[in-house]
């Protein structure tokens, strides 16, 4: 994978500019494609995100950052940042016909927004680079629908709910099975799938929701938390929805399983470290590690605001407690007394001993995952072994 010398040296001269003016280019790309395709945000793009501004960024910042990556010859790091994008694509169903849809009305906001600045040199230059990249994307997504033996897109499927457990105040747990009693496709540890909701002014909106195990042959189970709006943001369209209306014995639409963030396989000791909802598939992976009765040197770290927001603690504890070499550590905000096995305060990596040959996973919302990534990298660990999820728009997941 490689740009034309041309392209290179116009990319280096104009990378600057178009990423200053991305505030603007931005909200614009969206507003055209959007007045020109309304399905696209009825049915596909996260209406929340939308309209608090987190996600309009997203893909115009990501071929800023996927140019920064090419031209430095990164191919470790653009590779993984594609493989993330394409996962999420999958999980949705994006076609290869989408990619010139976004093109032809990202280009035009670019047009739009930098006037004579975009001449037939540069227009080149950035078109090679979004092919380039788009390429590459169609290429791993349809890599993704081979493996799950579907074609291009067509990864949607019925589940029905069989049991639904309240796992805090704010989280349910969904096991799914197939109706038909033949067993959903199997999942890798750390996976999550889609799932796509109806509302009542007809949209459909999708949402991901990690795999926190499965409880019987053939099944898997969802972990939701309602997402209640701070700060004047809404609240969450689809997990409200979910938390108060679907119930045992619905059926619910959701996708193939995807996610590149999977359990390590080798022997090396493992750092599962998560905050809030980001447990859930580090739970995922606990429950494939117990199941083999894993002999594995295996931390576990979780920060939760209290321990009656903590959900899957019993479990979590139950699962590190049947490994042979498990620890679990856990930091809750707000602590009233002491309680055996819990600390008071944020999460703490001074106080945990960590193997420097470790890999380690990182779940959780974008800031927690900066400091938790800047700690473990601290203790010793490579830039290449603490991988991790972001429980948030795509945006801060590119530009990690």
């Amino acid at each position: 994978m490689s740009l034309s010398d041309q392209a290179k040296s116009v990319l280096r001269a104009t990378a600057p500019a178009v990423g200053a003016a991305l505030d603007e280019i931005a909200p614009l790309f969206y507003d055209r494609l959007f007045a020109a395709h309304p399905e696209l945000l009825r049915d596909l793009f996260n209406r929340g995100n939308q309209a608090q501004g987190d996600q309009p960024k997203a893909l115009a910042g990501s071929i800023v950052a996927f140019a920064g990556l090419a031209l430095a010859g990164d191919e470790d790091r653009y590779g993984a940042v594609l493989d993330r994008i394409a996962h999420k694509h999958a999980s949705l169903g994006v076609t290869a016909e989408l990619y010139s849809v976004v093109h032809e009305h990202l280009f035009a906001a670019i047009a739009q927004v930098l006037g004579e600045a975009v001449t037939p040199e540069v227009a080149s230059a950035w078109t090679e680079l979004y092919w380039l990249m788009a390429g590459e994307l169609i290429a791993r997504e349809r890599g993704l629908y081979d493996a799950a033996r579907v074609a291009p897109g067509e990864v949607w499927r019925e589940a029905r709910v069989a049991a639904r457990a309240l796992e805090s105040a704010d989280v349910v747990s969904l096991e799914l099975v197939d109706p038909s009693g033949a067993g959903l496709p199997a999942f890798l540890p750390g996976q999550y799938v889609s799932v796509q909701v109806a509302l009542p002014d007809g949209a459909r909106q999708i949402r991901q929701y990690s795999l926190a195990g499965g409880t019987s042959e053939g099944s898997w189970r969802l972990g939701v938390k309602r997402v209640r709006g701070e700060a004047g943001a809404p609240d969450g369209e689809v997990s409200n929805h979910i938390y108060e209306n679907v119930f045992e014995g619905d059926l619910v639409r959701v996708s193939i399983p995807a996610g590149e963030l999977v359990l390590d396989r080798s022997d090396r000791p493992l750092v599962l470290v998560s905050a809030g909802i980001g447990c859930t598939p580090i739970m995922g992976m606990l429950h494939a590690l117990a199941a083999e009765r894993s002999e594995r040197s295996t931390t576990v770290l979780h920060a939760d605001r209290a321990l009656s927001t903590h959900a899957y603690r019993a479990e979590l504890a139950d699962l590190v407690g049947q490994l042979p070499n498990g620890r679990l550590w856990t930091w809750y905000q707000s602590l009233d007394g002491s309680r055996r096995g819990a600390l008071s305060g944020l999460m703490d990596f001074d106080a945990v001993d960590v193997a420097p040959d470790a890999v380690a996973y990182v779940c959780g919302p974008t800031p927690f995952l900066g400091y938790a990534v800047s700690a473990l990298t601290a203790k010793g660990l490579s830039e290449a072994d603490v991988r991790y999820e972001v429980f948030g728009p795509l945006a801060a997941l590119v530009a990690a």
